[in-house]
């Protein structure tokens, strides 16, 4: 009885959002801190991209989760991790250093796999409390071209999160900038990873293409993030 209402609660907040999301927008269910039974109620309801933070949560689940799960990393790149994160992850979201890269790459070729990833910009102007990551503006195009040189990485776009307490139309407006900026130097790289539960109705006002939310769908955490 519990199952079926946590079946019947996840199918109605996945259904809001996802009517307020246009088709051609990638949805991708953050399922960080959430039991592995809530993915396989978002599988039977149709979804198949699911995000973590961490790399044991997301090596767990997607070893049982069928083969068409699409799993993407979004947080912190730790050296370390890197080898685990590359067999599982068919997306990294939170790229920001260019020895990753590297090593990224080797692994990938060693895997013989190309490793998609999304170079994450710090939208915190020179503001940087408020502990997020990425890179500063101005550094996009020297990595850009740093990554280019790496066969097994390919740069599918950029990664932003707004800052937190301030309008993030803003963020995502400069977000938006610098995407046009990049499609300059690498044409195919035209996607934008951003908007979260709090903010995607404005990330989608300026272009974003994939959509990371957790709690609108899954409701508040409770678990360590």
């Amino acid at each position: 009885m519990a199952e079926l209402r946590r079946k019947q609660e996840l199918a109605l907040n996945l259904g809001e959002v996802k009517a307020a999301i246009p088709s051609q927008v990638t949805l991708i269910v953050v399922t960080k801190t959430f039991p592995l039974s809530d993915v396989e109620i978002l599988y039977q309801l149709g979804e198949r991209q699911f995000a973590e933070n961490r790399d044991d949560e997301g090596r767990e689940k997607s070893e049982l989760m069928p083969n068409d799960s699409i799993w993407h990393f979004q947080g912190r790149v730790q050296s370390k991790k890197l080898r685990s994160i590359v067999k599982w992850s068919d997306f990294i979201h939170s790229l920001e250093d260019l020895d990753h890269a590297k090593k990224i790459n080797e692994i990938a070729q060693e895997l013989g796999k190309i490793q998609k990833v999304f170079l994450q910009i710090n939208l915190d102007e020179d503001e940087r409390d408020e502990g997020r990551s990425g890179i500063d503006a101005k550094e996009m195009f020297a990595y850009v071209e740093g990554l280019q040189l790496l066969s097994s990485v390919e740069i599918l776009g950029l990664m932003g999160i707004a800052p937190l307490n301030r309008d993030p139309r803003l963020a995502f407006e400069k977000l938006a900038k610098l995407s046009e900026a990049l499609q300059r130097l690498a044409p195919s790289a035209t996607y934008i990873s951003a908007g979260m539960s709090g903010d995607y109705r404005q990330a989608l006002e300026f272009g974003t293409t994939h959509l990371r939310i957790g709690s609108s769908i899954l409701g508040t955490r409770t678990g360590k993030a």
